[in-house]
């Protein structure tokens, strides 16, 4: 169930605890230009080298869509700057406000966008914050989540292997730092990680802390409780990922393995331990407009300080593989929306970016002041390089110091 869609350059090859030091194979349908997306070792890699693993015999969730890709019902010429003013000047947007601009005309979008950049810029500045994952546990997922190639319901060719040793994960951290990541994500696919894997988590977190403790320390391992929660702070690992990925009254057509309400208490707990909650979603699923609107006032109650925004990746051998409902003006005005609605909070370009915005891509950025670097859990994402050009022709800045906001 782990949510970050979410390295050019990956992080180091996840290798399992008692595999021997060999080159990894490649997988078959997960290259690029004659290069392994993910590599792992030959031992852990036994059963996918070849065919995807069968599905499951299971009826899952219902997946048609509530709604196609809409008309904008907002005339044009609405007064975008008026509302970013009220924002600022401390009154928050409402549904109303949400509605308004996902329905907005699109030929407003560069006001629409100018408005938002006046938010960003009264919070954010110029900066933009670097996030790298890896993914130190992958497949073999028992959820159902229709999105999710990691699911044991996909036919999907994905790496699959239990949770790589403390020293690769924090090797990643090396690497993570080395590109200058102020942020660094480990994550597990499953439902839930064992206490045994919560204490290597955490092991390597300490080992991280003390090495670069200019770096800030996310996990993203599922569902958690209070005990689990207090043993990766303790640890000093600062945020946790678990993302709400669509609205209350959708989820359950999106997966049918946990609820909606799983997800609130796994965001609850991690907060009562201190732990800064990262929560976001996946749009293209299938929501409709008042979907997104409820899911930002959501994550507004539920006080999420990183907003990761995912796109769908239609991944083939899940329930959503073709669908495509987004284009790159409904993503820049649903990006717009989150800024208006959560005008402090960081709001990252995360999983899909590159497939949906096309483009428009940069113009994201004048709305959030997050992206993630590199390859998704699964699928491809730009080149560091890339994103490092884009960042530096807006003439954005990359973040320095990741505690200082």
């Amino acid at each position: 169930m782990t949510t970050p869609q979410h390295t050019q350059t990956p992080l180091p090859a996840p290798t399992a605890p008692t595999a021997p030091a060999t080159p990894a194979p490649r997988l078959p349908g997960i290259t690029r230009n004659g290069r392994p997306l993910t590599s792992i070792p030959t031992a852990a890699v036994a059963s996918t080298a070849g065919a995807a693993h069968p599905r499951r015999p299971h009826e899952g969730p219902s997946v048609e869509p509530r709604a196609q890709r809409p008309t904008p019902t907002t005339p044009p010429g609405h007064d975008w700057t008026g509302l970013a003013e009220r924002v600022l000047a401390g009154t928050p947007a409402g549904r109303d406000d949400a509605l308004r601009i996902l329905r907005s005309h699109d030929d407003d979008i560069l006001e629409l966008m100018a408005g938002a950049y006046r938010i960003r810029r009264r919070f954010h500045g110029r900066s933009v914050k670097l996030n790298m994952l890896i993914n130190a546990q992958s497949g073999r997922c028992a959820e159902d989540c229709a999105y999710c190639s990691q699911s044991i319901y996909a036919t999907a060719p994905v790496p699959e292997y239990q949770l790589v040793d403390e020293q690769t994960i924090v090797e990643g951290a090396r690497h993570a730092h080395a590109q200058q990541a102020g942020t660094y994500c480990m994550v597990m696919s499953g439902r839930r990680a064992s206490r045994r894997d919560v204490d290597r988590i955490a092991s390597a977190a300490r080992r991280i802390r003390e090495e670069m403790p200019e770096m800030k320390l996310c996990a993203c391992l599922g569902l958690i409780d209070d005990a689990k929660a207090e043993v990766l702070a303790d640890s000093g690992v600062e945020r946790f990922n678990h993302n709400v990925n669509t609205a209350p009254r959708y989820h359950d057509r999106i997966v049918t393995t946990h609820t909606y309400r799983d997800r609130v208490e796994t965001i609850e707990s991690v907060r009562r331990a201190g732990i800064s909650p990262c929560s976001g979603i996946i749009c293209g699923l299938g929501e409709d407009d008042d979907d997104l609107a409820e899911v930002a006032l959501e994550l507004r109650r539920l006080e999420a300080d990183s907003v990761p925004i995912n796109f769908l990746i239609p991944q083939e051998g899940t329930p959503l593989a073709g669908r495509r409902l987004l284009t790159p003006l409904r993503c820049l005005k649903i990006v717009a929306m989150f800024r208006y609605l959560l005008p402090g909070r960081e709001i990252r370009l995360a999983g899909g970016r590159e497939l949906n915005l096309g483009q428009l891509q940069p113009l994201a950025l004048f709305a959030a002041n997050s992206v993630f670097l590199g390859d998704y859990l699964t699928s491809e994402g730009q080149t560091m390089d890339a994103d490092r050009q884009m960042i530096d022709e807006l003439g954005f800045v990359v973040e320095q110091d990741a505690h200082a906001s």
